[in-house]
C-alpha cells in the first residue's frame, strides 16, 4: 500500500473571550491511485483557556469513490493535538472528503475541504493499447484515403436528397441527440456526458457498409455517406466540442483540451493525406489497401472494442441502468430518426435503409480514441464505458432485422417451387369445349 505523507496544519486561536479555529490544508486537492491510502497527519493546538473536549468528524461525499478515516479521541487541554486522517481510493472518479472539528456539544467549530482524485495505476498493458488504437487508426485513415472514390461521390452528389438528409442527420440531430440524453440520464455526472457526447459527434463507422449490405440498403449512397462524414468530421467535430462540448466541460469544471483536440485533428488529417496520395501515384498499391479496407474496419472496431474491455474489466463495475439506457438510446434513435427522415421525404426503400443505418452507426473506435488522447485520468477511463456500451447495443437491432429477411427470404424460396409444382400438376385446358345442340 502506497502511503503519502502531505501535511495539515489546524490552529485553535483566542480572540478576546472566543476561540478562533482556522484550520488549513497544505493543498485543495490531492491524487492517488485505486487501492492506496494516503495518512495526513494533522497538528491541533489547544490553548489552555479552552474548556471542553474536541473531536474530529470526516466524511465523504461519495464512498464508492474514496473514504475517509478520522481520529475521533479529543485531545487533552493546553497541548497540541498531533494525529493524523486517512483518506482511501476506492474506485477511479473524484470525490470531496470533509473534515468537521466538533466541541463538546457536537457543533462545528471548524470545517476543511479536499478534493480526492482516484485514478488507475499505469500498466504496460495500457501503454500497449494507447499505442496499438493510435496505429491502428492511422492505417485505417490511409484507407480511407486510398478507398476515396471521387466518382462515386460525385453521382451521389448528383442526387443530393438523400446525403442531404443523411448529412441533417449526422451532424446536427446526432450531436444534439447526444447532448440531450448525456443531461437527462446523467445530471450530475459531466465525465459520462462527455462520453456520450464525443460518441455522438462521431463520423459515421465502417460497419454501416456492411450492415447496408446485408439489409439490401444502397451501398454506393452508405459508401459515399462514409467518406463524406469521414472528411466533415474535422470541422464538424471541433466545431461541436467547442460549443456544446464546452458547456459540458464548465459545468463539471473540467478543462477544454483545446491543443490536444487539434493534435489529433491534425494526426488523423496526416494519413489521410498519405492514403490519397498512395492512390494518385501508386494505384496498384491503392487497389489492394481498398479490398481490404472493409474487412480490416470491423476488425479494427471489433479490436479496439475487445482489448478496451480486456484492459478495462473495470467498465462492467460502471454498468448500469443509465449506461445501458444510453447505449441503446443513441444507435436506435439515430436509426428511426434517419428512417423517419428519409420516408417523409419519400425516398427509394434501398436509400432510406442505407441512411437509417449511417445515422445510427457512429464510429466508436474512432470516439474511444478521441476520449483516451484528449482527457486526463480518470476522466479517459470514465468515459470510455459509453462508447463501448454502444457499440454492445447498436447491432442488436440490426442483427434482428438480418435474421427476419433471411427467414422471409428462405420461407419465399420454399413457397415459389411449390407454386411451380401446384401449377405443374394442374391441367391446363388447350383446346375449347365443343357443346353440340
Amino acid at each position: 500500500m502506497a502511503v503519502i505523507y502531505l501535511g495539515i496544519v489546524m490552529l485553535l486561536m483566542t480572540q478576546a473571550d472566543a476561540q478562533l479555529f482556522d484550520p488549513s490544508l497544505n493543498a485543495t486537492g490531492v491524487e492517488l491511485h485505486v487501492g492506496d491510502t494516503i495518512v495526513i497527519p494533522f497538528s491541533l493546538l489547544i490553548p489552555e483557556s479552552y474548556q471542553g473536549v474536541l473531536s474530529m468528524v470526516g466524511r465523504s461525499s461519495d464512498p464508492n469513490i474514496g473514504k475517509v478515516e478520522v481520529p475521533w479521541a479529543a485531545a487533552p487541554e493546553g497541548t497540541r493535538w498531533n494525529d493524523s486522517i486517512r483518506v482511501k481510493g476506492i474506485f477511479l472518479g473524484r470525490t470531496d472528503i470533509e473534515v468537521d472539528v466538533l466541541n463538546d456539544n457536537d457543533g462545528i467549530i471548524a470545517r476543511e475541504k479536499l478534493m480526492v482524485t482516484v485514478t488507475r495505476p499505469e500498466r504496460v498493458i495500457d501503454t500497449l493499447f494507447t499505442v496499438s488504437v493510435a496505429t491502428l487508426v492511422s492505417i485505417l485513415y490511409i484507407n480511407f484515403g486510398c478507398a476515396m472514390d471521387w466518382s462515386v461521390c460525385r453521382e451521389t452528389l448528383s442526387r443530393p436528397i438523400g446525403p442531404l438528409i443523411g448529412g441533417v442527420c449526422q451532424f446536427l440531430l446526432m450531436p444534439l441527440l447526444a447532448f440531450g440524453i448525456g443531461r437527462v440520464l446523467f445530471p450530475d455526472n459531466p465525465e459520462m456526458q462527455i462520453g456520450i457526447f464525443f460518441t455522438g459527434i462521431s463520423p459515421s463507422g465502417g460497419a454501416s457498409n456492411i450492415w447496408t449490405v446485408l439489409l439490401e440498403g444502397n451501398l454506393n449512397l452508405s459508401i459515399a455517406m462514409t467518406s463524406l462524414s469521414t472528411l466533415a468530421s474535422f470541422a464538424t467535430m471541433p466545431f461541436w466540442i467547442f460549443t456544446l462540448g464546452k458547456y459540458i466541460f464548465d459545468s463539471g469544471n473540467l478543462v477544454v483540451p483545446y491543443k490536444r483536440i487539434a493534435y489529433i485533428a491534425v494526426g488523423l488529417v496526416l494519413p489521410l493525406g498519405v492514403g490519397y496520395f498512395i492512390q494518385k501515384k501508386f494505384p496498384r498499391l491503392s487497389s489492394v489497401m481498398v479490398r481490404i479496407m472493409k474487412p480490416f474496419s470491423v476488425v479494427l472496431i471489433l479490436f479496439i472494442v475487445t482489448f478496451a474491455i480486456f484492459t478495462n474489466l473495470y467498465l462492467f463495475e460502471l454498468f448500469s441502468f443509465q449506461i445501458v439506457l444510453s447505449g441503446m438510446g443513441l444507435p436506435w434513435l439515430g436509426f428511426i430518426c434517419g428512417w423517419l427522415a428519409m420516408m417523409i421525404c419519400r425516398q427509394p426503400r434501398a436509400d432510406v435503409r442505407a441512411i437509417a443505418i449511417e445515422t445510427g452507426i457512429q464510429n466508436t473506435g474512432i470516439a474511444i480514441f478521441l476520449l483516451r488522447f484528449s482527457l486526463k485520468q480518470p476522466a479517459a477511463d470514465l468515459t470510455t464505458v459509453i462508447p463501448v456500451a454502444c457499440s454492445m447495443m447498436t447491432p442488436l437491432p440490426l442483427g434482428i432485422l438480418w435474421l427476419i429477411k433471411v427467414v422471409v427470404n428462405r420461407r419465399k424460396k420454399k413457397y415459389v417451387p411449390s407454386m411451380e409444382k401446384l401449377q405443374s400438376d394442374v391441367p391446363l385446358a388447350t383446346t375449347p369445349s365443343v357443346i353440340s345442340d
